[in-house]
């Protein structure tokens, strides 16, 4: 994959990009539809993972770009904090309050890639709370015929960020934030299926001191215990669920209530530290800065729900709208010390979204491993027929996730919402609907009784 360089003059850049880009541009075009008999096509305008995906039968429907714009308080909050953030030079941030902490970049800047996954950190997504219901998540084997291994659905993906707050009261920090020392909230919690798993969750904590390790918590209703977990494991996909058994290592593995011996609950090949491409602490890894690209990514999705791929056994997302996109690459290392079951990523950021738009992952061979591929949409409600979540302006929702085990050919498919969500509106955005109370491990052990 040729990637333009970060050191370069700016005539010699823009000579660059319209020999580099110009073929590229060529080989697709708005109406097209993308296959694997014409995958080709697509080589350089996909990640290596998610053309293997193409390859497998994924189909991507080519349509004209269309631009993203960001909603007004982010944008707002944006140009009024953000000339006095700095990046020190452990690359933690300094004086962010609110908005995206860089909106210049200069490609030159030796710290470029750090200061693009803050941008994706404080992403124009969400910034003060989002509560996702009923998501769904549907795991295949490489030989999938459409009927999934393992299929099941949770009650809320939630956060609630206490800092960087600029639509929901208080604004913009909460003061939790200085009290506790907790920059965000994460829950993921009660499971409604399958049955084996009915009532576990998870919480997890991410600090403001990027020294602290986040803090995580889960409640296993086989024990009816509520626990702590290590951080660490969150790079493994172990099912997705801490404190249950199954295929360490990053395997693709299930495992029955409490890990013993029996019949599989659950298969997964996607680790929470992957959750909308990316969830890991930024202070974790080192980064660099590869280029930038114009590339295939799937921003205006159609479908809500995202519909199984009838090409490839169900295991991906398909077909779907797919674009022509200007996208950050930016290589992930663990930092020595940080024992990583995923030590290497690559992600590819839109940036006009600044969400991760594919990512590849790579083993401790250096041997690409896995691959997301991830399925947005840009508009003022989740769903046509929605009564409550309508917005006064577009704003961003990821409808779909796709993560594949490239190794072994096992894919987990996240839908948001699923097909048989009692809530098909789903994406509850900025809107209050949960608070730092809803993440208390305690309120994960009451739902889980």
């Amino acid at each position: 994959m040729r990637l333009l360089p970060s050191r370069i003059v700016a005539g010699t850049l823009l000579a660059a990009i319209l020999c580099g880009w110009a073929p590229a541009r060529a080989a697709v075009k708005p109406g097209d539809v993308i296959t694997k008999d014409n995958a080709d096509k697509a080589v350089e305008l996909l990640s290596p993972g998610n053309y293997i995906l193409v390859r497998e039968g994924m189909q991507l429907r080519i349509v004209p770009t269309d631009k993203l714009d960001w909603p007004p308080p982010f944008k707002t909050a944006t140009e009024k904090y953000s000339p006095q953030v700095q990046l020190r030079p452990d690359g933690t941030l300094k004086g962010y309050v609110a908005g995206q902490p860089f909106p210049l970049l200069d490609p030159n800047d030796p710290q470029m890639a750090t200061k693009v996954m803050w941008n994706f950190s404080y992403r124009p997504l969400y910034s003060d709370d989002i509560d996702m219901r009923f998501p769904e998540v549907a795991s295949f084997d490489k030989s999938s015929t459409g009927q999934p291994l393992s299929y099941y659905t949770v009650g809320h993906f939630a956060f609630y960020n206490n800092i960087g707050r600029i639509e929901v009261p208080p604004i913009p920090t909460d003061p939790d934030g200085v009290a506790s020392g907790i920059r965000y909230r994460f829950a993921f919690y009660p499971f409604m299926e399958p049955t084996a798993l009915r009532g576990y969750g998870m919480v997890r904590q991410r600090h403001i001191d990027p020294k602290i390790d986040d803090n995580v918590w889960v409640y296993n209703p086989a024990t009816r215990k509520l626990r702590r977990e290590s951080a660490d494991v969150l790079s493994d996909s172990i099912g997705a669920l801490p404190g249950f058994g199954g295929g360490g290592g990053g395997a693709y593995g299930g495992g029955g209530m409490g890990g013993g011996s029996g019949t599989s609950a659950y298969a997964n090949t996607l680790d929470p530290d992957s959750y909308f491409g990316f969830s890991a602490k930024v202070e974790d890894f080192n980064y660099r800065f590869l280029g930038e690209r114009e590339m295939l990514a799937s921003v205006h999705a159609e479908h809500s729900p995202e519909v199984q791929c009838p090409y490839d056994g169900g295991k991906t997302i398909c077909p779907e709208n797919w674009e022509m996109r200007h996208l950050y690459v930016i290589e992930a290392d663990s930092k020595p010390g940080r024992d990583a079951t995923i030590p290497k990523r690559i992600f590819y950021i839109d940036s006009e979204g600044w969400f991760i738009t594919a990512s590849d992952q790579y083993d401790r061979d250096g041997k690409l491993w896995k691959t997301i591929a991830t399925f947005n949409t840009y508009r003022d409600r989740p769903v046509p027929d929605a009564k409550v979540a309508i917005y006064p302006y577009k704003r961003m929702f990821q409808l779909g996730l796709v993560d594949e085990d490239l190794q072994t050919g096992a894919s987990s498919v996240v839908y948001m919402p699923g097909a048989t969500a009692q809530d098909r509106e789903c994406w509850y955005i900025d809107m209050g609907t949960v608070d730092n109370a809803f993440f208390a491990p305690q309120a994960l052990e009451r739902e889980g009784h």
